[in-house]
């Protein structure tokens, strides 16, 4: 299948590594022209160095308030023109109810969630018709997980702005997506499990619960956004896709 994907530009936040980095690797493959951000201005350049062809390193912090627009116009004035934006940013602190702190809340809201709406209202106000918004949220959308009490109470709220945007761009031709990794195969997977103390026996014990019996791959995952940003899903909208193998057994 051709997604479409040929000259297309998007931005794609927190891609040094992870699902992010997953991302824009399978958009470039298709042929998109991809700006990538990171923190770290040496990891952004060595991760666009690596996954070459049109991939353009920026650092950036989703919580820095400049971001988004310098983003957008970074896009405009060195590749011409803005199809897309995936944000993707790492995980809150871990932890239960009485561990997090005010601190860690804070950061948390100021990266996870105004970082990410600050992001998707800028794009939102350059793309045209055609144009997408996606968002890398989590299976907490739908279920709280055990030991990610910020990312449980942040995610589901994200999604819920996901889908009043969906609702309000969609008259101008304007998709919005949210796309929700379970046990993906990354470095904070494979952190969260050694969080156990035993690493090894806790993916044993996630895999079980999972349909198909294994963690996803980063690949994986990164061809299903792929699909979702580009024009192949065109009527594909205010919609949370699961990636994660069958570990949720709802609707």
């Amino acid at each position: 299948m051709d997604l479409g994907l040929k000259d297309r530009v998007y931005i794609v936040t927190g891609a040094t590594r992870g699902l992010g980095n997953a991302t824009a690797r399978a958009l470039a493959a298709d042929g998109a022209k991809v700006i990538i951000t990171g923190r770290d201005e040496k990891s952004v350049e060595e991760a666009a160095a690596e996954l070459g062809g049109d991939v353009l390193g920026l650092a950036a912090d989703n919580a820095d308030p400049s971001a988004a627009q310098r983003l957008v116009d970074t896009a405009r004035e060195r590749l011409g023109r803005l199809d897309g934006i995936l944000v993707s940013v790492g995980g809150p602190a871990p932890g239960f109810l009485a561990d997090n702190t005010d601190d860690q809340w804070q950061t948390a809201f100021e990266t996870v969630f105004l970082g990410a709406v600050r992001l998707a209202r800028t794009a939102a106000a350059a793309l045209g018709e055609g144009g997408v918004i996606g968002f890398v949220l989590s299976g907490s959308v739908h279920e709280p997980i055990a030991g990610l009490t910020i990312s449980n109470g942040l995610r589901p709220g994200l999604a819920g702005f996901a889908k009043s945007l969906a609702d309000e761009l969609g008259p101008r031709g304007i998709r919005v997506v949210g796309v929700l990794p379970a046990r993906i195969d990354t470095d904070r997977v494979r952190e969260l499990d050694a969080l156990s103390g035993d690493a090894e026996a806790a993916r044993t014990a996630n895999e079980a619960r999972i349909p198909l019996r294994r963690y996803g791959t980063p690949e994986e995952f990164g061809k299903t956004a792929a699909f979702l940003l580009s024009p192949a899903a065109s009527y594909l909208t205010g919609i949370m896709v699961p990636v994660d193998g069958g570990y949720r057994h709802g609707f």
